[in-house]
C-alpha cells in the first residue's frame, strides 16, 4: 500500500500536471513538507516548478502585516490591563507573583474563544434564571441549553461560597479584559495567532484576499478543525478554491463508535468537506498482521528493551520511526539507541541539558547570597560548579579549591574567596548588586557561555541553539520587567523557570533517511515501514488530564469548545492511522504499577486486540539473574619501569616503609603499588560525616599534650598528677579542632555542628584513655612521645640473590614506664586506636598471612621491633589502647589461650621478625607481581577502588 503522501502526490499530478506551481499546499506542521516534495519528485520524474508550501498558521499569517506578540509580551500586557480593571473596582492591585499563575490560563481561554468564534457577550453572561436561558439561547439546541443550565444551577442559591464569589468577580471581569487586551494589541500594532484567525472569518483582516493569490489551496492531512478553520474551509471549497486530502480508514471512519474517526466524520458529514482521494478503504479491518506488544519492567526499561528490538528488527531499505507517546523518555532513549543515525525533531529539552543545570545552580547560589543575605556557599555547590562541563575550571584551580575544602573540612566557603580565573564564568559566585539586574546578569552569563562555545574547535550545535533561545526568552523577560517595581529574587527566578521550561533544540538529521524520532502529533501524514511506540500506557495514551481553563466543562460542551473527550479522539486517530500502513508495529509500555504508571497498556491497544483481526504477540521483559564469574586478578608485573622505580626508590634512595605501608601490602599488594610505588595521590575530599582519621588526629595530639609534663623525669610521677589533667581535656580538644580545621574564633561557638559532635566523642575517648592509666597504675614516666622522633633501621633482605638494606620506620604514639600497684615495673609501647581494632586474635597463623586478621597487632609488633633495634632495649611490651573496648578487653593482645606477655611475647617477637623478612623479600621479588585478591573486601571509602578494575600500564609509571 502506498504511503498517504504518495497517493496525494499521484493525485496532484493527475489534477494539476504542469500547473502545480500555481497552488499553495497547506499542512498542520512542517515535517510532512519534505516527504511530499520527495514523492512529487518521484511521481513527476523531472524538474518542475514547485508549489508554495505553508503550515496553516503561516498561511493565515499572510492576512496581516502586524508583528506577532510573543507569549511573554502578551503576559505583561494582560497584567497591566488586569490591574487597571481592579483599580476601577476599588480592589488592590495584584502582584506579578499573584497574577502569573492565572495569566496563562486566561490567555489560553481567550485564544480558544477566538479559534471557535465564540460570542464573548454570550458566554460570559450571568444566567441564574432558566427563563433567561430559554430567551437568550433560542438558537442553541436543547442539549446545548441543558449544558448551560447545568453550569448555572450551582450558582442559583441566594448566597454564594467564597470560592463562587471570587469566580463570579473574575467571570464578570473577563469580557472587559478580553476587549481591553484586543485594543492594546491593536494600539501597539501587534497581533496574535488566534486574533488573525477570528479576523479572517469576520472579514476584518488587513489582507482579506490573501488566499486568492493561488489557483487552488490544497489542505493535506487535517483532522481536528476549530470553528474558524471549518467555516473558512467550507467557504473556500464552495468558491472552488480549496481541495482537501484526508488520511482516513473506513474501519474507524464508518463506525460511529470509533473515536478515532470523530473529527474526519465531522469534517465530511457535518461541515461538508470532500476528500479528494474519494472513499477511504477499509485497510485496518482486513489486516491480519502481527503486532508485537512488549511489557517492560519500568519506564526507562522500555528504552533498554527497544535497543534489543531495534538490533533484531531493523532492516536496510526500510523506513523506521520511534513515536514517543511519552516524550519524557527522549533522553533515556538517546542513551540507549544502537549504532544508528537518528533524526529527532521532538527536540532535546533544555531542562535535561547541562545548560539548565548551570542556570539552576546560579539561581540557587543567588537565592542564598542575594536574597537570604548569606555570606557562605555550601561546598556541594562548589563541587557541582568546578565539575560542570560548561565552566571549564582548570585542573590546577579545581585541585586547589578541593584541597582547601578538604584540609579545612569546610562545609561552607565565603563567596568572597570564590573567583575562578580559568573559568568561563569567573564571577559566578558574586552576588547581584541590585535585584532588578538579576535577569541582566543571567543574560551576561549566557553570553559568556555562547562566547566560549564559539571558541571551541567543534561547535556543539544543540548547546548553541539552546543558549540562543534562552537568551531570546530572557531578553523578552528583561524588557517586560523594566517598567515594573523591582520584584523579589524568588519570583524572578520562578518566572525565568516558567519561561524557559518549554525550550528545546531539534537534533536534525536526514528526515528521509535513518531512524526518525518524534512525538505522535508530529507523525501526522507520515508513514513508516517499521513503527516503534514508546510509552503506550493507559493514562499516557491518551492523557487523562487536560489544559487548565476557567471555562467549565458544561459551558465548553454547550459552545463546542474542546473537552477531554476531543483529546482522546485525536490521540486515537494519531495512533490508529499507523495500523493502516506499517508492516512492523512494535508497542512498548511500562508493565510495572507505580504512582506514575497504571502498569496497563493503552485502551486503544485493547480495543484493537478485541475488535480487529491483528495478531497481537505479547512479550514480557525478563530481568535475568546473572551470576558473575569470579573476577580475574589484576596483575602488575615487576618489570621494566615499574621494577626500576621500585629499586630506585627503596634500595638506592632509601625510601622508608612504615607499619601502615606494610599492612597495606598484606591486605592488597595492588593497593600498596598504587599508593607507595605509583604514588597516585588520593583526591581531596570532604564528607558530611566527620572522618575517623581527623578524630584520631585530635585524640593523638591531646594525649601528647596531657602526657608531655611526665616526659624525661627521673622518678615515677604519682598518678594523682595525671588525674589533675582531666579538667583541661575539654579545652585542649576544642583548641585542637580549631587548629585542625583552621577555624576563626575561640571556644566552642567557633565549631560547627559536626565539629561539636567530634568534640563530644573525642572528650569521651580521651577521658577513657587517661582513666585507664589512673585505675591501673600508681606511677608513670614518659620515655618518648609521638612527635619526638621517627625510629628508623636498615633491615637486610635478599633481592635476586644479593643482600640489600631496606629502610623501615615507625612513628610511635608513646613509650612509657609504669609502676603497677604490686610495685612491678613495665616498659611499654602504646598505640592509640579510635576505630574498630581489637586486642583479640584467633591465631598467629592468621595474623601473619595476606589479608591479616589483626593489622593492629602487626603494627604494634612492628613498632616494638624497630624501637628495640634502635635503642637496644629489650622486653618492651606492646599495648593497644582501643577506646571503645578498653574497659572490657584491656590493652594487652591475647589469643585463644595466652596473653601476649613474658615468654610468649618473646617467642612471638622472633616469629614476627621472620615474617617481616619474608614479607619484604616478597615485595622485592620480581617473580611475584602486585595483584589484588578479588575475594578481598573492598571498602566504599577506598579511593583506589576503580583501579582494582583497571590495571595500569607500565608506560603510566614515571
Amino acid at each position: 500500500m502506498n504511503p498517504f503522501l504518495k497517493d496525494v502526490a499521484i493525485d496532484l499530478k493527475d489534477r494539476f500536471g504542469e500547473s502545480l506551481h500555481e497552488t499553495a499546499i497547506i499542512f498542520n506542521n512542517k515535517r510532512p513538507i519534505t516527504y511530499l516534495k520527495q514523492h512529487l519528485a518521484d511521481v513527476y520524474g523531472q524538474a518542475i516548478w514547485s508549489p508554495q508550501f505553508f503550515t496553516i498558521q503561516e498561511f493565515f499569517r499572510l492576512s496581516t502585516n502586524l508583528s506577532e506578540a510573543t507569549p511573554i509580551a502578551q503576559f505583561f500586557m494582560l497584567y497591566h490591563l488586569h490591574n487597571g480593571l481592579l483599580a476601577k473596582e476599588g480592589i488592590e492591585a495584584e502582584t506579578l507573583e499573584e497574577f502569573y499563575p492565572i495569566a496563562e490560563t486566561i490567555l489560553s481561554d481567550f485564544a480558544q474563544l477566538d479559534y471557535d468564534l465564540v460570542n464573548i457577550d454570550e458566554i460570559f453572561m450571568e444566567l441564574f434564571d432558566n427563563t433567561q436561558i430559554d430567551l437568550q439561547f433560542q438558537h442553541f439546541t436543547t442539549e446545548q441549553q441543558e449544558f448551560i443550565r447545568q453550569f448555572w444551577q450551582s450558582f442559583s442559591i441566594s448566597e454564594h461560597s467564597a470560592v463562587q464569589e471570587r469566580f463570579l468577580k473574575l467571570w464578570r471581569r473577563l469580557p472587559v479584559l478580553y476587549r481591553a487586551f484586543k485594543e492594546e494589541l491593536k494600539a501597539k500594532k501587534m497581533t496574535n495567532v488566534s486574533t488573525f484567525y477570528r479576523e479572517i472569518v469576520e472579514e476584518k483582516s488587513k489582507n482579506q484576499t490573501f488566499h486568492k493569490n493561488y489557483k487552488q489551496i490544497i489542505f493535506v492531512g487535517f483532522n481536528a478543525l476549530n470553528r474558524a478553520e471549518a467555516i473558512l474551509f467550507k467557504k473556500w471549497q464552495e468558491e472552488g478554491l480549496a481541495l482537501f486530502y484526508f488520511d482516513a480508514d473506513a474501519y474507524y471512519l464508518d463506525d460511529k463508535q470509533q473515536e478515532a474517526g470523530l473529527f474526519i466524520r465531522r469534517n465530511i458529514q457535518q461541515t461538508g468537506l470532500k476528500n479528494a482521494l474519494g472513499d477511504s478503504p477499509n485497510v485496518i479491518g482486513n489486516r491480519h498482521t502481527e503486532v508485537n506488544l512488549y511489557a517492560a519492567t519500568g519506564n526507562v526499561s522500555q528504552t533498554k528493551l527497544l535497543h534489543d528490538i531495534l538490533v533484531n528488527h531493523e532492516k536496510d531499505g526500510q523506513s523506521s520511526a520511534i513515536l514517543l507517546a511519552d516524550e519524557s523518555l527522549l533522553v533515556s532513549l538517546l542513551q540507549s539507541l544502537p549504532d544508528v543515525k537518528p533524526n529527532i525533531t521532538t527536540g532535546f529539552p533544555l531542562t535535561q541539558s547541562p545548560i539548565y543545570g548551570i542556570m539552576e545552580l546560579w539561581m540557587d547560589v543567588q537565592h542564598l547570597i542575594t536574597h537570604q543575605k548569606k555570606t557562605k556557599i555550601p561546598y556541594t555547590y562548589i563541587e557541582t560548579f568546578i565539575n560542570h562541563p560548561l565552566t571549564n575550571v582548570s585542573k590546577d584551580e579545581k585541585y586547589a579549591i578541593q584541597q582547601l575544602i578538604a584540609d579545612k573540612q569546610l562545609f561552607e566557603v565565603d563567596f568572597k574567596e570564590l573567583t575562578f580565573k580559568s573559568s568561563t564564568l569567573a564571577h559566578f559566585f558574586q552576588p547581584i548588586i541590585k535585584i532588578e539586574e538579576a535577569i541582566a546578569v543571567l543574560i551576561h552569563l549566557i553570553d559568556n557561555l555562547l562566547a566560549n562555545l564559539a571558541q571551541e574547535d567543534r561547535i556543539k550545535q544543540i548547546d548553541s541553539n539552546l543558549l540562543i533561545e534562552v537568551r531570546k526568552t530572557l531578553n523578552q523577560l528583561h524588557i517586560g520587567l523594566e517598567t515594573l517595581q523591582p520584584l523579589s529574587i524568588p519570583f524572578q527566578f520562578g518566572l525565568i523557570n516558567k519561561a524557559i521550561a518549554s525550550i528545546n533544540s531539534a537534533i536534525e538529521g536526514n528526515p528521509l533517511e535513518g531512524l526518525q524520532i518524534m512525538g505522535l502529533l508530529e507523525s501526522r501524514c507520515l508513514n513508516f515501514d517499521q513503527v516503534y511506540v514508546l510509552g503506550a500506557n493507559e493514562g499516557i495514551l491518551p492523557k487523562t488530564s487536560s489544559s487548565p481553563t476557567f471555562i467549565p466543562n458544561s459551558l465548553r460542551q454547550a459552545y463546542g469548545l474542546p473537552i477531554l473527550e476531543n483529546q482522546d479522539a485525536l490521540s486515537a486517530y494519531l495512533f490508529y492511522r499507523h495500523f493502516q500502513y506499517s508492516e512492523g508495529i512494535h508497542l512498548l509500555y511500562n508493565g510495572i504499577v507505580s504512582e506514575s504508571s497504571s502498569g496497563e497498556e493503552s485502551r486503544f491497544i485493547k480495543q484493537l486486540e478485541f475488535e480487529s483481526k491483528f495478531q497481537f504477540i505479547n512479550h514480557h521483559q525478563q530481568q535475568n539473574i546473572t551470576f558473575l564469574p569470579d573476577q580475574e586478578e589484576l596483575i602488575i608485573e615487576k618489570k621494566g619501569k615499574i621494577w626500576d622505580k621500585l629499586m630506585r626508590d627503596y634500595v638506592e634512595n632509601k625510601k622508608k616503609i612504615s607499619a601502615t605501608a606494610l599492612t597495606t601490602y598484606l591486605q592488597s599488594p595492588l593497593h600498596f603499588f598504587l599508593k607507595h610505588v605509583a604514588e597516585i595521590k588520593e583526591p581531596p575530599s570532604i564528607t558530611q560525616e566527620f572522618e575517623m582519621n581527623n578524630l584520631g588526629t585530635v585524640i593523638h595530639n591531646v594525649m601528647e599534650k596531657v602526657y608531655l609534663p611526665f616526659k624525661g623525669v627521673e622518678k615515677f610521677v604519682p598518678i594523682a598528677e595525671l588525674e589533675k589533667s582531666l579538667v583541661v581535656v575539654d579545652a585542649l580538644i576544642i583548641n585542637e579542632i580549631i587548629e585542625l580545621y583552621q577555624l576563626e574564633g575561640t571556644g566552642l561557638h567557633a565549631l560547627n555542628s559536626l565539629q561539636r559532635i567530634m568534640h563530644k566523642i573525642a572528650a569521651e575517648y580521651v577521658t577513657l584513655l587517661i582513666q585507664h592509666d589512673i585505675d591501673h597504675f600508681i606511677g608513670i614516666k614518659i620515655i618518648e612521645l609521638e612527635n619526638d622522633q621517627d625510629y628508623v633501621i636498615n633491615f637486610p633482605i635478599q633481592i635476586q640473590g644479593k643482600e640489600e638494606n631496606i629502610s623501615i620506620y615507625g612513628i610511635i604514639d608513646r613509650v612509657d614506664e609504669v609502676l603497677l600497684k604490686d610495685k612491678s615495673v613495665k616498659t611499654r609501647i602504646v598505640d592509640y586506636k579510635t576505630g574498630a581494632d581489637e586486642v583479640n586474635f584467633k591465631s598467629l597463623d592468621k595474623v601473619f598471612i595476606k589479608g591479616t586478621e589483626n593489622k593492629a597487632l602487626v603494627q604494634t609488633l612492628f613498632y616494638t621491633y624497630v624501637y628495640e633495634q634502635v635503642t637496644g632495649r629489650n622486653g618492651i611490651e606492646p599495648n593497644l589502647y582501643v577506646a571503645r573496648k578498653m574497659r572490657e578487653e584491656g590493652t594487652l593482645f591475647y589469643g585463644r589461650s595466652e596473653i601476649l606477655e613474658a615468654e610468649y611475647l618473646i617467642a612471638v617477637k622472633k616469629e614476627f621478625q621472620t615474617f617481616l623478612k619474608e614479607t619484604l623479600e616478597e615485595i622485592f621479588n620480581p617473580e611475584i607481581p602486585f595483584k589484588h585478591d578479588p575475594k578481598a573486601k573492598i571498602y566504599d571509602s577506598d579511593p583506589y577502588v576503580l583501579f582494582y578494575k583497571n590495571a595500569l600500564n607500565e608506560e603510566e609509571i614515571e
